[in-house]
């Protein structure tokens, strides 16, 4: 982890937990059926009471995806409801703003609910600044993982313990944008040759492209569950760890699903160009060219494939899955 001076006061804040931050509004009948309104939803349990009383909860419940919705700020993002806590939950995005990390960008929000929450009920949160990664470099620049957890409570009668009806992880990314150099205006008459395009490459997902170079199709894998994932991320998908690294896959796999493009022509690739979704035998997919089709011929979804690495333009090697002959 990069030593920074100013991580440490962040340090210092791991594990601190917020005061209550209230809802603006009990759980109410408007804007249940609103939000309905808004997202699709025609679930009788939520917007006919009638219905919802012949069922096991005997009234009207709100949707659980709601949860979040009932506890936010106003427009300005600041005004909380009376009562709520005036310490700033998001405090460490600040501290990192100030040390010249200023964009933020939404990563994970993985909610669980415990219970239904009923109408009259009044909820509010608290918030547990959980964890920091280590810097890294994406695509969208440099920056830090911040993964914050907010546990909702219904509030009880005096005398009587708050009640938990659900907890939502949080994950942001904060960061700063890569500078970006000025390309010298080309003076040639003659139109520059079409390359394939380059991926993009960050810390993340450099092991998979430094793998094709050494013709090695490598896939993420997680050092706490090992399961595997693709394309490669930041964090395990399965237990939300950032302990990554990667295996071997055996290069075999089938087709998944395929489309082959016609129109338009998009130069350097040629026409008729097929793209196939690979089922590798490790058992995640991903995306490539397929070759070793005769002219005419489609491919054909479950048709075994192998893995070959190509280079092009003599700067990009490409893992392509070549169709295996029965």
């Amino acid at each position: 982890m990069a030593k920074y001076e100013w991580l440490s006061e962040v340090e210092s804040i791991v594990g601190k937990q917020y005061g209550r931050i209230y809802s603006w509004d009990n759980v109410n009948e408007t804007m249940v059926r609103q939000w309905c309104e808004a997202m699709g939803v025609d679930n009788p349990l939520y917007t006919d009471a009638q219905y919802a009383a012949t069922t096991e909860h005997g009234q009207l419940v709100a949707p659980p995806a709601m949860l979040q919705s009932w506890c936010l700020a106003g427009f300005d993002d600041e005004s909380l409801a009376p009562g709520s806590t005036t310490d700033n939950p998001y405090g460490v995005l600040e501290i990192m703003e100030a040390q010249g990390y200023p964009s933020v960008v939404a990563v994970n929000s993985n909610l669980h609910f415990d219970r239904y929450v009923t109408m009259g009920e009044n909820l509010y949160y608290t918030t547990i600044f959980d964890s920091y990664s280590e810097e890294k470099t994406t695509a969208l620049g440099t920056g830090f993982f911040v993964t914050l957890k907010m546990t909702y409570f219904s509030e009880q009668p005096e005398g009587v313990e708050d009640e938990k009806v659900g907890e939502l992880m949080f994950r942001v990314f904060k960061f700063k944008a890569p500078k970006r150099e000025k390309k010298a205006e080309s003076t040639s008459a003659e139109p520059p040759k079409m390359k394939r395009p380059q991926p993009g490459i960050s810390d993340d997902n450099r092991f998979f492209w430094d793998g094709c170079e050494e013709k090695e199709l490598r896939i993420q894998e997680c050092n706490a569950c090992k399961k595997l994932q693709h394309p490669p991320g930041p964090v395990c998908m399965h237990c939300h760890s950032f302990d990554l690294g990667y295996k071997l896959a055996s290069g075999k796999g089938e087709i998944y699903s395929f489309v082959v493009m016609h129109h338009p022509y998009v130069p350097p690739f040629e026409t008729p160009n097929p793209i196939g979704l690979i089922e590798l035998e490790e058992g995640v997919r991903l995306a490539a060219g397929l070759i070793g089709l005769e002219e005419g011929e489609s491919p054909k979804i479950g048709q075994a494939v192998q893995v070959e690495f190509h280079t092009f333009d003599g700067e990009l090697t490409l893992p392509q899955f070549r169709a295996v002959k029965e």
